[in-house]
């Protein structure tokens, strides 16, 4: 039988397997993979895996409003160091899930990096939380941690 009080870790729900843009890219390439790939941000890197910030649909859209764009030089709009966001937030694989849940509660994000000495190693999403959540509720059966769960569910909706 699972522990019933077991919190799971970013190490746990975090997705591996990520799309990462080089610092040194054309922005329009970037633009490609997003759109082509679905996603709506990814982390940049350097040749050694080391994070350097995030290119989102946000920053992209930026884009549009430099002077490049309207002056013609489209292809000339810069690379995707110009229009990142700074690493900001990351976390590491040992923070549990209710720090990560309070992360996205109190900060405009989405997505957080998750760096083991130094180095990306995954990425944990609003969804991914969610997923874990529904997957520590399972384990837990009808566990009286639900009722305080749903409790402070109603509450949030309440307001």
């Amino acid at each position: 039988m699972a522990d019933a009080h077991r919190v799971l870790t970013a190490r746990e729900i975090m997705t591996r397997s990520l799309i990462t843009l080089n610092p040194e890219m054309s922005i329009f390439e970037a633009i490609r993979i997003l759109v082509g790939r679905g996603i709506s941000g990814a982390p940049v890197v350097d040749e050694n895996g080391s994070m350097l910030g995030v290119l989102s649909e946000l920053d992209c859209l930026r884009m549009l409003s430099s002077d490049e764009f309207y002056a013609d030089r489209q292809e000339e709009a810069g690379t995707v160091k110009h229009f990142m966001t700074g690493a900001g937030r990351t976390i590491t694989p040992d923070l549990g899930i209710y720090a990560i849940a309070h992360y996205f509660l109190t900060l405009p994000i989405r997505r957080l990096p998750v760096i083991d000495e130094g180095r990306l190693v995954g990425q944990v999403s609003r969804r991914d939380v969610l997923v874990g959540i529904e997957t520590m509720a399972r384990e837990r059966g009808a566990s009286p941690r639900q009722a305080d769960l749903l409790a402070v569910a109603r509450s949030w909706s309440a307001l």
